[in-house]
């Protein structure tokens, strides 16, 4: 997901989080100053849906402006995963490879 916060907020005329925040609270939205500064300086983990609706009426906007899927970066991590897990051939488990070096423990020590 591509966060758009700064995008969204920039149309509106809003430079800092500061102003952000000020915003925020005109529609009843009183995070503290530190959650707005990480909403601002990059995309969140996670957000609550109420606070979602909250920053889209005080913005005057909507989910659809401020999350944008990006397919190709999906695409990307599939590929990577593909990978990591031995090729496009690989079954679904894999199995760990018991080590040729060093003498092989019968049994479990005492």
């Amino acid at each position: 997901m591509k966060w758009n916060l700064r995008w969204v907020a920039a149309r509106q005329d809003i430079w800092r989080p500061t102003d952000l925040l000020a915003a925020f609270r005109r529609v009843g939205f009183n995070p503290s100053l530190s959650k707005v500064s990480a909403l601002w300086g990059g995309t969140p983990v996670t957000v609550r849906l109420d606070d979602l609706d909250l920053i889209c009426q005080a913005l005057g906007c909507t989910v659809a402006d401020l999350m944008e899927a990006e397919p190709a970066a999906a695409a990307e991590d599939e590929e990577e995963t593909k990978a990591a897990a031995g090729g496009e051939g690989s079954p679904g488990r894999v199995r760990p490879v018991p080590r040729r070096d060093g003498a092989r423990r019968l049994r479990p020590p005492n």
